[in-house]
């Protein structure tokens, strides 16, 4: 680690790069699901995806020793219309990175093709409101977003868990960009999402930001004022987080 730092509640741990941040996340990650299992006898996870969250993948389902049969894993956002099967869902993303990887005891997607995505989104809300969820991972979005919840459709005292959004032109910007649709016309316009006020609901958040892309949201999420204009500034106020960062994504908070 090449430095530590803490933001009003949220602990900041930077690293020496992507891979080593990954790493530093998932041992951290892995420590969280073991205490949960231990106390609860079984671990409710829910996971973000999309290219900064590769590292903490790759490195996670490495965790042998954790007992995969009690971790029950849910996800965050799923665009709107896309099927299980096309390769920018983020079903398809965790089944590939995930599931199949370590074939978790429960595995609950998020359906954003469903007929009725209304429906869809009050049946993900009633998984979510089963138990408490121990472990999140949130990633900070180009735009400062966390899941779906951009800035104009974020809100900290949301009174739902799941819904439906539309997505800013930044952060379809930023889908395309990252090469998981051929352009930006392609990107999705809508998609479910958990909503704020359910993720900070989760009792810890492991937080995976690298590349210079994200800079300048994690900078505004650290230092900036705490808003829905910049989502993931809430993770100031959560009692469990801690942030991981490489030089790149934490270039602009100086020493």
């Amino acid at each position: 680690m090449l430095q530590a730092a803490l933001f009003e509640n949220a602990h900041v741990r930077i690293y020496r790069s992507n891979e080593a941040l990954g790493e530093a996340a998932a041992d951290h990650a892995a420590s969280l699901i073991q205490s949960a299992i231990a106390n609860f006898g079984r671990a409710r996870i829910m996971v973000a995806t999309g290219n900064s969250q590769l590292s903490l993948a790759t490195a996670l389902v490495l965790h042998q020793e954790i007992d995969w049969g009690r971790v029950e894993v849910f996800h965050m956002d799923e665009y709107a219309g896309i099927s299980f099967e096309h390769p920018s869902s983020f079903r398809y993303w965790i089944r590939n990175r995930i599931e199949e990887k370590v074939w978790p005891g429960r595995m609950e997607y998020l359906k954003g093709d469903a007929s009725d995505l209304t429906a869809e989104a009050a049946r993900y809300s009633a998984l979510l409101a089963e138990a408490p969820i121990h472990l999140a991972f949130v990633g900070f979005g180009e735009n400062g977003h966390i899941a779906f919840n951009d800035p104009g459709v974020a809100d900290f005292e949301d009174p739902l868990s799941v819904k439906l959004v539309v997505l800013d032109d930044a952060c379809r910007r930023q889908q395309a960009g990252e090469g998981h649709f051929p352009n930006f016309d392609s990107v999705p316009r809508e998609a479910l999402t958990v909503t704020c006020s359910s993720l900070l609901r989760a009792d810890a958040w492991v937080c995976a930001v690298p590349e210079r892309r994200k800079a300048e949201a994690v900078c505004r999420a650290l230092t900036g004022p705490i808003t829905p204009a910049c989502p993931a500034s809430i993770v100031r106020r959560h009692p469990n987080a801690t942030v991981y960062l490489d030089p790149e994504s934490s270039s602009l908070l100086g020493s």
